[in-house]
C-alpha cells in the first residue's frame, strides 16, 4: 500500500467518517503523505448504519450511508492516503512532531495530526440499560429495527434523531411509542410533521423512562407512573464526544469537545488540528463534517507548508 515503507508521514488523520475520509482526499491530493487510522471495529463512522440519506449534495435520489463512506474511502486511497483499520490507543504530542500509537502497538509518526474521532451515543444510566443491550435495547434503529418487525418498541428522546428513528420503526414495527422528558419535542418542523401522518406512533411527553425490564430478552419499560409492554427500546438522547484519546492533551470543553480556533480547526496545540462531531456540538450533520475534514486538511497543509519554508530559509 502507498506509504507503508514510511516510518515518518507529513500527517496521521485519526478517525474515519465524513470528516477523517475528506481530510484524507484533500492532504493525499496536496501531495503530503498521510495515513488514516479508520478504527478497528467500525471503519467509516456513524454513516455506516444509517440506510438512507436523503440530504447530502450530489445525491439527488439519496445514497446509503455505507454506500457513500465506501466512495469517500476509496478517493481517499486514490488520493494517495495509507488506510489501516486499527484504533489509536494513545497520542505522545510534542513540539518537534507527533506520535500515535495504535491498538496493536505500531506507532505513527507525523508532523501534523488531524484529529476526526467523532462521537459516540448517550446512554440512559438506567435500570436495564447495560444489561439488556443487544437484548432489544439498541442506539440505532435502522441498524436493529428489522428485528423488531410487527412488534411494540419505545423511542426515547426528542431531538431529530429520536423523531428520524420513530418514523423508520414505523415503517416496520407495529406500535411505536416516543417517549420525551420535556413538555415539547426539539425535533425539526419537517420532521415533527413527517411524525404526525404516522398512524402507529403514540408520543408521551413530560415522561421519563425509569428502567427497562426483562430478564433474557427487553419485555417493557417503566415509565413514571406504569409500565410498558414493548419488545424494543431504542435511545436516542444524542452523543458524546470521542476525545478521551486526547484528553488533557489538548484543550476541551465542559461537554468534552475539542476546543479550536474558528473558523479554524486549529486546536492549542501546535500542529494538532481537529474536525467534524469532536468539535461540533451543534450542527452534526455528514455535510458539515466533511467540510470540517476539509478545513483541517487545508490548515494542517499550510501549517506544514509554513514549516518547510522556515526550515528551507534556515
Amino acid at each position: 500500500m502507498h506509504g507503508t515503507h514510511l516510518t515518518r508521514y507529513d500527517a496521521v488523520v485519526v478517525g474515519s467518517g465524513p470528516a477523517g475520509y475528506t481530510a484524507a482526499v484533500y492532504l493525499g491530493r496536496a501531495g503530503r503523505s498521510v495515513v488514516l487510522l479508520e478504527g478497528g471495529t467500525a471503519p467509516g463512522g456513524a454513516l455506516m448504519t444509517t440506510p438512507e440519506i436523503e440530504n447530502y449534495p450530489g445525491f439527488p435520489d439519496g445514497a446509503g450511508g455505507p454506500e457513500l463512506m465506501d466512495s469517500i474511502r476509496r478517493q481517499a486511497l486514490r488520493c494517495g492516503a495509507t488506510l489501516v483499520p486499527v484504533d489509536a490507543a494513545s497520542v505522545e504530542l510534542t513540539g518537534a512532531g507527533h506520535r500515535v500509537v495504535a491498538a496493536d502497538g505500531t506507532a505513527y509518526d507525523a508532523r501534523a495530526l488531524v484529529l476526526a474521532t467523532g462521537a459516540e451515543h448517550r446512554r440512559l444510566g438506567i435500570d436495564g440499560e447495560d444489561r439488556l443491550a443487544g437484548r432489544g435495547v439498541s442506539w440505532c434503529g435502522t441498524c436493529d429495527g428489522p428485528f423488531f418487525a410487527g412488534r411494540d418498541v419505545v423511542v426515547v428522546g426528542g431531538g431529530d434523531t429520536a423523531v428520524e428513528e420513530a418514523c423508520f420503526l414505523s415503517r416496520i414495527a407495529g406500535q411505536v411509542h416516543l417517549v420525551h422528558r420535556s413538555a415539547r419535542l426539539r425535533a425539526s418542523r419537517v420532521l415533527q410533521d413527517r411524525l404526525a401522518t404516522r398512524a402507529n406512533v403514540t408520543v408521551h411527553l413530560d415522561t421519563r423512562v425509569r428502567a427497562i425490564e426483562g430478564t433474557d430478552r427487553v419485555t417493557g419499560v417503566r415509565l413514571d407512573q406504569r409500565s410498558l409492554p414493548v419488545a424494543g427500546v431504542f435511545v436516542a438522547i444524542g452523543h458524546d464526544p470521542r476525545s478521551a484519546l486526547v484528553a488533557g492533551a489538548v484543550e476541551t470543553t465542559a461537554s468534552g469537545h475539542v476546543v479550536v480556533e474558528h473558523p479554524s480547526s486549529r486546536t492549542n496545540v501546535p500542529g494538532v488540528f481537529a474536525c467534524g462531531d469532536l468539535v461540533d456540538p451543534t450542527y452534526r450533520q455528514a455535510i458539515t463534517a466533511a467540510g470540517s475534514g476539509c478545513v483541517a486538511a487545508l490548515d494542517a497543509d499550510a501549517y506544514l507548508a509554513a514549516r518547510d519554508t522556515t526550515r528551507d530559509a534556515a
